[in-house]
């Protein structure tokens, strides 16, 4: 399994990382095999970079692509978000009528709306199509719970975060989750459309 492919199954996932059963689904090299469905999406309602209240359950109907990031991170969010806003770009008609980006903050206490709105806007985001989400504590954390991802606040402002990339399709289930950001932008937007094309 090649380094843009890092998706490991779901017990591994709760066994090395964080003891949270939620499955990954594992591609084999040398050839293109649809994406399982592993189960529902755990629904989050939370709130965007205009003030608006938005849930998973919202977007049903979509493609969704689930990640988390923080606007004060120096390194694996850059790499993520341009990577999306790439796929973005790529996705033509598509991004917002069938396919939709949520990016969850990992520093709710620092991103409020108003600062996701200039993160998104710096970075090029089409907020059509493309949702920065914040919301108290409590709630991004119960969110990470559900999605396998683990962060904490350090003393010095930054956030320690592992990072998940989670594939939703139209009808609320988790079809696949990345690893990291190093994942090959071509097989994530392949994923993508291949959801929208079984449609």
């Amino acid at each position: 399994m090649t380094a843009s492919r890092q998706r490991v199954a779901a017990f591994l996932l709760a066994l090395a990382l964080f003891a949270f059963p939620r499955a990954i689904s594992a591609r084999e090299t040398g050839g293109y095999k649809p994406l399982p469905v592993i189960g529902p999406a755990p629904n989050f309602t939370l709130t965007s970079q205009d003030g608006a209240s938005v849930s998973l359950a919202s977007l049903r109907g979509k493609v969704v692509a689930v990640t988390f990031i923080y606007t004060g991170c120096p390194d694996i969010c850059p790499l993520l978000t341009q990577k999306m806003v790439d796929v973005q770009n790529e996705l033509g008609a598509d991004f917002g009528a069938k396919i939709a980006f949520v990016s969850i903050s990992l520093d709710p206490e620092h991103d409020t709306p108003e600062v996701l709105k200039d993160y998104a806007q710096f970075w090029g985001a089409k907020l059509d199509g493309w949702s920065f989400l914040t919301g108290s504590l409590e709630a991004v954390r119960d969110v990470t719970r559900h999605y396998g991802v683990f962060f904490s606040k350090k003393e010095d402002g930054s956030v320690e975060h592992s990072q998940l990339t989670t594939l939703v399709d139209a009808d609320g289930q988790m079809r696949v989750q990345y690893l990291g950001a190093r994942f090959d932008p071509e097989e994530f937007r392949h994923d993508l459309m291949s959801l929208v094309d079984k449609e």
